[in-house]
């Protein structure tokens, strides 16, 4: 029949030292990476937007229409009338509102 000459079928030690390695390097990263994104706090949702300024779009007599990071929210103020384009900042969120003041 055939004769196979086992040398055909040997591996470099090397190479299988470089894949290992590789491969170990890759798991360090992507497990570092993944305990990071972790422990990293949730930056955006409503606890992010206490304390922000946002823009009046439709005057808050209380209750109005305010523009923040693009996006616009039913807002109530907590003193008085505020016009259309001057900043408010808010102090609490209540579901889908925002309670604000006056920037001063």
């Amino acid at each position: 029949m055939f004769q196979i000459d086992p040398g055909w079928f040997q591996i470099d030690p090397w190479l299988v030292a470089i894949v290992a390695i590789g491969i170990a390097a890759f798991l360090a990263v992507a497990i570092i990476w993944g305990i990071r994104a972790h422990r990293r706090q949730a930056s955006a949702g409503r606890e992010e937007l206490m304390g922000k300024t946002a823009e009046v779009l439709i005057a808050l007599e209380p209750k109005g229409v305010v523009l923040i990071e693009g996006e616009r929210w039913t807002a109530i103020s907590e003193k008085g009338r505020v016009k259309p384009g001057e900043e408010v900042i808010i102090t609490k969120v209540d579901g889908l509102k925002l309670w604000v003041t006056k920037k001063e």
